[in-house]
């Protein structure tokens, strides 16, 4: 399995704190194959340009199951990237959106939805979201989602029923690596 991480326009330390917040617990860096889309400005709207990344560092490519999880404007070229990759006969295995507001979401792959505060979770479900999603309680600033997904609180919600699963209240990190490791194991 690779996990393929697509940032939006913002300064690459960011997404560096964000990977290590992500694996300061569970997953272990070295079992995990993660690649992290090195686009600059609006490449990261460009679902080409990250196929073509795609392509080229993967060793087998269609073979290798990917999860995407893409923060703000990358989420808008990672979701064409998915369905691309699918379209090629590559497998996704699920497709995380962090923040990614105001982007339809869709496809015949798991969808889950990060939300730096309950007005964007609320507002951006309306144009899909996933069965299990997450948004901060409270809430934070659009970067410290991604920059410290360790330190931001919040709720997961099972949004199939609008109840809370039994590990309802976690960091964004502890709720990345519960699905991380839920499609690890499946």
């Amino acid at each position: 399995m690779s996990i393929i991480i697509c940032p939006g326009i913002h300064d690459r330390i960011f997404t560096q704190s964000f990977i290590s917040g992500l694996l300061n617990g569970s997953i272990d860096q070295y079992q995990a194959n993660i690649l992290v889309f090195p686009g600059k400005d609006f490449l990261s709207l460009s679902a080409l340009h990250i196929l073509e990344f795609l392509r080229d560092r993967l060793k087998k490519p269609l073979e290798s199951p990917l999860i995407f999880i893409s923060f703000s404007a990358g989420v808008v070229g990672a979701i064409g990237a998915a369905h691309l990759w699918q379209l090629l006969g590559g497998r996704v295995k699920a497709f995380i959106a962090i923040d990614g507001w105001g982007v339809l979401l869709q496809g015949n792959f798991p969808i889950h939805r990060m939300s730096h505060d309950y007005f964007t979770h609320w507002s951006s479900s309306l144009l899909g979201c996933g069965q299990y999603n997450f948004y901060a309680e409270p809430a934070v600033d659009h970067m410290s989602i991604w920059r410290s997904p360790e330190t931001v609180q919040g709720w997961g919600v099972d949004s199939s029923i609008g109840i809370f699963p039994p590990k309802g209240y976690l960091s964004a990190a502890a709720f990345l690596r519960m699905l991380l490791e839920h499609y690890e194991a499946n």
